[in-house]
């Protein structure tokens, strides 16, 4: 790590160097996961690691989907055969919503957000107040592993309890903090009704969900600089946000794609698309792994003096699974909770925002006796570990389009 202005100096390499790295790198991951991981060696049988050696070669390579985990894991526990190391060489497996299960190898900033980070202003020997959530699932554990490969300080404040958020930030004094943009919000309102000031907190990196306008906008306003990383549990650091704010930079150890939804084929420049992520991270080598997740690539390079390519930043999902407060929810988990209430016809998950942040309201077609709201939505809540309403809605009136989640949320 460089001492100015730049994380290290990959930042700054000339991008041909950068892709020639990636390129010599590619054949050697291909192979190990053919060697290693049982589930790439079925997903590669018909590749040869040593033809992969330009991008044209990478995009005529198997997708591996995130939607598929559930299945792969479930064929073969506990990693879909994805790994190239045994469990029990892991630091820590995660279980996300699904389940889905992630692990962590056993070395320092396993998921690369030092370097995310650092782009936000956070440096060795500032203190961290870090509000993802630590309980099974990986945001927590990872923005932490990032912060004190830094050099931070972490408080491990999860989620919840908000008036003891607001208290400790006030005793401790952290300098940052990270976590959902909408917690973010939730902490500064509390912070206002209780009248504690939180001068301590100058720098903020969220991540999660989308960082609407009006949530920066407020963020400001409390004299805090904030900035965006996108990251997923299976991939760690994808983007990230620096100074500029003219997109998000893709991280230094990833080789990133915008394909056609639901197919493997890159799309033109500058169009939507998905984003599939191949990773060189040797205990975990993601080839081809599309995220469900959109965007675009931007031109250029930003003019904060980082040399990778940008894209513009999440922009909405290119499957039914949706984000929310953090958590993806699974169109299989409303199935499971349909099975578990037997009156239930049909249902529908809407996923909407209001001014604290996500929503969820379920939907539901019921037949006679009608079984109660309340306990349709503790069995949502303990498949997605997110709280929602349930609606019951006439027989018949549920849309006939095949979809069992409709996220409705608007993206500024």
């Amino acid at each position: 790590m460089t001492d100015g202005r730049f994380y290290d100096d990959l930042e700054t390499r000339p991008p041909e160097r950068r892709e020639a790295a990636l390129l010599a790198a590619l054949p050697r991951v291909i192979a190990d996961a053919k060697a290693r991981a049982p589930g790439f060696a079925r997903i590669l049988a018909d590749v040869a690691p040593e033809d992969v050696t330009s991008f044209a070669a990478l995009a005529a390579l198997p997708v591996t989907r995130k939607s598929a985990l559930l299945e792969l894991q479930r064929q073969d526990p506990p990693f879909g055969g994805l790994t190239t190391v045994p469990p029990g060489a892991l630091a820590r497996i995660f279980a996300s919503p699904g389940p889905i299960y992630e692990p962590e190898a056993r070395r320092a900033d396993f998921c690369r957000l030092a370097r995310a980070l650092f782009a936000a202003g956070f440096r060795p020997g500032e203190i961290v107040h870090n509000c993802f959530s630590y309980h099974l699932t990986p945001a927590g554990a990872m923005l932490e592993s990032g912060a004190q490969a830094l050099g931070c300080a972490v408080v491990p404040g999860g989620t919840g309890q908000t008036e003891a958020q607001v208290r400790t930030i006030a005793d401790v004094k952290p300098a940052g903090y990270v976590g959902t943009p909408s917690f973010l919000a939730i902490i500064l309102d509390k912070a206002a009704e209780l009248g504690v000031p939180l001068a301590s907190l100058k720098k903020a990196l969220v991540s999660g969900e989308a960082f609407t306008a009006a949530q920066r906008a407020k963020v400001a306003a409390a004299g805090i600089a904030a900035f965006q990383c996108y990251a997923t549990a299976d991939l760690g650091l994808i983007a990230y946000e620096s100074e500029a704010r003219e997109g998000l930079i893709l991280d230094e150890g990833i080789i990133a794609e915008i394909v056609q939804p639901g197919t493997g084929d890159p799309v033109a420049p500058g169009e939507v698309g998905e984003v599939v992520v191949t990773t060189l991270t040797p205990e975990y080598p993601l080839i081809r792994f599309a995220t469900g997740d959109l965007s675009a690539f931007l031109r250029g390079h930003s003019p904060c003096g980082r040399t990778n390519h940008r894209i513009k930043g999440w922009m909405g999902r290119a499957d039914q699974a949706a984000k929310v407060r953090g958590l993806f929810v699974q169109p299989a988990q409303i199935a499971e909770l349909a099975k578990r209430h037997k009156e239930i016809i049909r249902a529908r998950l809407v996923v909407d925002r209001d001014a604290q942040g996500d929503t969820m309201t379920l939907r539901v077609e019921m037949g006679e006796p009608a079984e109660d709201p309340t306990r349709i939505a503790e069995t949502l809540q303990g498949l997605t570990k997110l709280r929602g309403t349930v609606e019951r809605v006439p027989q018949g009136s549920l849309p006939h389009d095949g979809k069992v989640i409709d996220d409705v949320r608007k993206h500024d």
